[in-house]
């Protein structure tokens, strides 16, 4: 889910990228409209949030570089001051390991954005991944990796989920709230194509005549702009809970006859997302305690006007298509593993990567597997937690909210190169 990632506590969440194998047949440009019938059953607001239990950081290097740096390498990489050995105490190892196995077809192949590795750099631990013992895990990720830190190792991670609303393949006044799928003249820019200092950067928009412009934003959209065009994979039953669908970037529309339609991100409008828990928490709409997305939907619901204005302060749209097969999908096309996926910054992050977080919650603390991407999880030791589905993870999701010290594994042998190139001025490979 190339996802929204935004923590949910702060609705910082960002945009995950989900991929998937089929999109829904379009449907036509003017969908049947069923009889009138009850509105369905939502999930309430008021579900429960997790309690965590607190625990303490591992201490932090001093930093070696300054913040702010556009990539890993920039920010300044060290050995980190803990051993994995010394350093697990979550259990999660066995999880992350299975994690590890899914990335590795991709890790060995593709470029890494943080420029911290080498495809040929993953190969030895993805070979000795495959027939590596799950009640072994500790081991394996003692062996085959060094811990680095990278920038000052502060760390944030807020958490998501893949969430499950009511939905209907068909529209009708139940079930009003459309689902598009990524309209055709959504065009993506990559602009490093046209500058060096641009590598990295894209931007979304749509050709008009002889200009390239800004893609329509969530007022216009929910205001008509896309109807008429068959783009609706599916219907909605409620705006709020629907617009933290897309926040999440994938979730589940449980359909009038029980089945579940999965879907997955497929591209976003290009408009900048803004958190509108942040936005509410500045404005004294919330009380303490209150920021969670439980909290959020639940005033959305008792003040209906005001929740559509402030939602739509968030300018950004995502579009769906239909999954089908194992899922959600994260950034590398692949699925993600409750309890072992972390969405994390590229430019800082080797997708795929081992990550070690030492928090301020034990449900956060352990061995995570990078394996997506978040529109608001930006800079280094910035992270997303992934939890699963169902009332668990909401619950668990959408309180998360941690802070301590995150280091990154990296295949053996991959530091010293660094510290080498460092030391003799020359550029990492």
């Amino acid at each position: 889910m190339s996802r929204a990632p935004f923590g949910l506590t702060l609705i910082a969440t960002a945009l995950l990228s989900a991929c998937s194998a089929s999109i829904v047949p379009p449907s036509p440009s003017h969908p049947p409209k069923a009889q009138k019938a009850p509105k369905p059953a939502i999930s309430q607001p008021a579900d429960p949030v997790v309690k965590p239990i607190a625990s303490t950081p591992i201490a932090a290097a001093p930093a070696i570089a300054a913040a702010g740096s556009a990539s890993a390498i920039a920010a300044g990489v060290m050995a980190a001051p803990v051993s994995i050995t010394t350093s697990l105490t979550a259990g999660r190892e066995a999880k992350a390991l299975a994690a590890f196995r899914v990335s590795c077809p991709s890790l060995i192949k593709r470029t890494d954005a943080s420029g911290l590795t080498l495809p040929t750099d993953w190969q030895p631990a993805c070979t000795a991944a495959r027939n590596w013992a799950d009640s072994d895990a500790a081991r394996f990720f003692s062996e085959q990796f060094d811990v680095v830190q990278v920038s000052d190792g502060k760390a944030f991670a807020t958490g998501y989920y893949e969430p499950e609303i009511s939905g209907s393949r068909t529209q009708s006044d139940a079930y009003a709230v459309p689902v598009y799928r990524r309209p055709p003249e959504l065009v993506e820019i990559d602009l490093g194509q046209f500058s060096d200092t641009l590598k990295g950067k894209k931007i979304r928009g749509q050709v008009k005549g002889n200009s390239f412009v800004p893609y329509a934003d969530r007022t216009a959209i929910e205001q008509g702009a896309l109807t008429g065009r068959g783009l609706e994979i599916a219907w909605a039953a409620d705006a709020a809970e629907f617009f933290f669908l897309q926040v999440q970037g994938s979730g589940r529309l449980r359909l009038p006859d029980g089945s579940v339609m999965r879907i997955g991100y497929d591209g976003q409008n290009g408009r900048d997302y803004t958190g509108i828990g942040k936005l509410m928490r500045e404005r004294g709409l919330l009380a303490p305690g209150e920021a969670t997305m439980q909290g959020i939907i639940n005033w959305i619901r008792t003040h209906p006007a005001e929740g559509t204005a402030i939602m739509r302060e968030n300018k950004s749209w995502v579009f769906f298509k239909e999954l089908t097969g194992a899922g959600p999908l994260g950034a590398l096309g692949l699925p993600l593993t409750p309890g072992g996926s972390v969405a994390v910054d590229p430019s800082y992050v080797p997708l795929g990567a081992p990550v070690l977080l030492s928090m301020d919650r034990t449900d956060a603390d352990g061995l995570w597997i990078a394996q997506d991407t978040g529109g608001a999880i930006k800079g280094s030791n910035r992270f997303d937690t992934f939890w699963g589905a169902g009332a668990n993870a909401r619950a668990t999701a959408g309180g998360m909210s941690a802070r301590g010290v995150a280091f990154v594994l990296l295949p053996k042998g991959v530091l010293a190169r660094i510290q080498a190139a460092k030391a003799h001025g020359t550029p990492q490979p």
